[in-house]
């Protein structure tokens, strides 16, 4: 009884070595492959338990996860022959587990291969472009091009390219002071450039002003001697009329005038005594 217990422990245990060999589990994240001897002989891509000739064949799974491809930095020529540093990734998925073990083997392999295929259609297509449009106009469009080619080409590895994309895109080192210079001195052209037409119009500016400076003036010199001319009129009508009415009284009052102005403390005078001019002084006397 005792020998038929442990008989029956050992086919348990056996039965349980074997089961577990037979069995796999496929996760739903996971792709497996069945390898016999080193050859691949059967793919599996739908999740759950599956069998296998125990200790005979082998399970090798693979991420059926969305994978990241992050590239170095390469550079690139322009179709108006500048360099460009690009830093590109890519998104791409394992959907056939056969082909990917057979051309790539692992994610090292598909990584090295992408990497060769995608820095290709990028300089083809960034080289059919110049700098200014990769950099602000055709950058999507260019994109959409270079992920349908890789997608093509990475199909013979088994693999799925969902999208790349350009994370930046730099100029060299060497070649951004250029650049620099070069911007500085299309914004100093610029600045001329304003400052030139700045100067003209104040020069216009200026001259029209002074234009209508000089209309001013001689409008108001004009009027000005207008005025004068018809106030000393009407002063000559004045002094006639007054005249007339007493030429003796106004005589007198011119002469008061003129002593006035020339019998000052420090005038020197020198005349006849008889002179006329001194007619109102005598009758003083």
């Amino acid at each position: 009884m005792k020998r038929v217990s442990v008989i029956v422990v050992v086919i348990a245990v056996a039965f349980i070595i074997i089961a577990s060999q037979a069995f796999h589990k496929v996760e739903e994240t996971e792709l497996a492959l069945i390898v016999q001897l080193g050859k691949p002989v059967k793919a599996i891509t739908e999740p759950g338990l599956h069998y296998k000739k125990p200790f005979m064949q082998q399970v090798l799974k693979f991420d059926k996860r969305l994978l990241i491809y992050d590239a170095s930095p390469s550079v690139i020529i322009t179709k108006d022959k500048k360099n460009l540093v690009v830093d590109n990734y890519a998104k791409w998925r394992i959907v056939d587990p056969l082909k990917y073990y057979q051309t790539v083997r692992n994610e090292t392999g598909a990584q090295s291969r992408l990497d060769d295929i995608i820095f290709s259609n990028l300089r083809q297509e960034l080289g059919k472009h110049d700098l200014i449009d990769i950099v602000s106009k055709t950058r999507g469009s260019l994109m959409k091009v270079v992920t349908e080619k890789t997608e093509g080409a990475a199909r013979a590895f088994g693999i799925e390219v969902v999208d790349v994309r350009i994370k930046r895109a730099d100029l060299p080192p060497e070649n951004e002071k250029a650049v620099f210079e070069r911007m500085r001195a299309e914004r100093e052209r610029e600045a001329k450039r304003y400052r030139s037409e700045g100067e003209e119009r104040a020069l216009a500016i200026r001259a029209e002003a002074n234009k209508e400076k000089t209309i001013l003036l001689s409008e108001a010199t004009r009027k000005a001697e207008v005025l004068k001319g018809e106030g000393d009129a009407i002063a000559t009508r004045l002094y006639a009329q007054a005249y007339t009415k007493d030429p003796e009284f106004f005589y007198f009052l011119k002469t008061m005038e003129a002593y006035k102005k020339t019998l000052g403390e420090k005038d020197t005078l020198i005349v006849t005594p008889d002179s006329e001019f001194f007619r109102y002084i005598k009758k003083s006397k």
